[in-house]
């Protein structure tokens, strides 16, 4: 067939000297769009002998390949020196140093304490506070807590020192935040749903104790508050807590405060020395709880004839170290500043129900 040779220059010459997208583009048109010339050859295939056909159709065919891979390897050019153009525009030397990183971080308890928080408060909970140095009234008797219990003995509470003719009334520091829900009923009367999240002391330092850490108790006073209501509240709190539905054991038990009382357990398993929450066949003991005892309603004006309800109390710090795997209690306050930025939370981490 004629005139090949002559296309073949013709366009690769035109693909080289093309400059932009757009002049490409008609090139491609003009030689391979439908009305293109090389398209129009190849309809000519039609008419022609057999002999001829045989003849043209792999030069045809030939030239089709070659002008679209010139085209394409145009385009390729075009495209990796448009990109270095842009690298050169927006170049950024990656040797600069990065950002650093906020030197401070939230500590567990803080975080641990907000995040139970935020689950109590979708719960109708609101947060009650109290002093953390409490009389010898509120810590004991308003808890029904007779003058000979053993937490009354100094090896087990801190008593502040008076000085002689002191006719105060003796105070201590807080054992338990249970205080802060005579405070609270006293203050609000009755139906109340509170939590009471905050530090306490008690003479005791090992593994799994120290002479301060936290607490957060929980007291809801209402005219129909069963042992039923306290489960539903725990399970809702211990499933959101992990990210997981924990099941709960509650076991008899005594406190000075509820009748009845309750242990607490919550289901889990141990694999491969690892703790996991809400699987499994056993049980670990949490935290106590039980019905109010109708003396410290009492106490806090309430009528126990008409009110009713429940309260409980866990630890913080040991909350913190089954989800986050703290193995020693006492490095909360240890103050290493390593210990810190590894179990530390960034400011943006804030704890929610949605976002866990």
């Amino acid at each position: 067939m004629d005139g090949i040779q002559e296309l073949r220059a013709k366009y690769l010459s035109q693909v080289a000297s093309a400059e932009g997208a757009e002049a490409l583009e008609s090139v491609r048109l003009a030689a391979l769009g439908k009305k293109g010339e090389i398209s129009l050859k190849m309809r000519e295939l039609g008419k022609m002998s057999p002999e001829e056909r045989q003849i043209a159709g792999p030069a045809l065919n030939g030239l089709k390949s070659e002008i679209d891979a010139a085209l394409k390897a145009r385009k390729a050019a075009m495209d990796d020196a448009a990109l270095d153009e842009r690298l050169k525009a927006e170049w950024l030397d990656v040797t600069l140093p990065g950002r650093a990183r906020a030197k401070g971080t939230i500590h567990p308890i803080s975080q641990v304490t907000e995040e139970c928080a935020a689950i109590f408060a979708d719960m109708g909970f609101r947060v009650a506070e109290g002093p953390q140095i409490e009389t010898d009234w509120y810590n004991f008797d308003a808890l029904n807590i007779a003058p000979e219990h053993p937490a009354r003995q100094e090896h087990d509470t801190f008593f502040m020192h008076r000085a002689e003719g002191d006719n105060r009334p003796p105070h201590v520091l807080r054992t338990h935040t249970s205080p802060v829900q005579i405070r609270a009923l006293q203050d609000q009367g009755a139906p109340i749903r509170v939590i009471a999240p905050g530090r306490v002391y008690r003479m005791d330092m090992d593994v799994t104790h120290t002479p301060m850490f936290h607490q957060i108790e929980g007291l809801a006073i209402d005219k129909d508050i069963s042992m039923a209501n306290l489960k539903w509240v725990l399970e809702e709190f211990f499933s959101a807590y992990f990210g997981t539905k924990v099941k709960t054991r509650f076991r008899a038990s005594h406190f000075p405060f509820t009748e009845p009382s309750a242990e607490v357990d919550i289901q889990c398993s141990w694999v491969g020395g690892q703790l996991r929450v809400g699987e499994g066949d056993g049980w670990m003991e949490v935290l106590g709880s039980g019905m109010v005892h109708p003396n410290v309603l009492r106490d806090g004006g309430i009528d126990p004839e008409v009110w009713q309800g429940f309260a409980f109390g866990m630890g913080i710090d040991r909350m913190a170290m089954l989800k986050y795997g703290i193995p020693d209690l006492r490095a909360f306050f240890e103050s290493d500043l390593r210990w810190l930025r590894h179990y530390g939370f960034s400011a943006l981490q804030a704890p929610t129900i949605h976002a866990g």
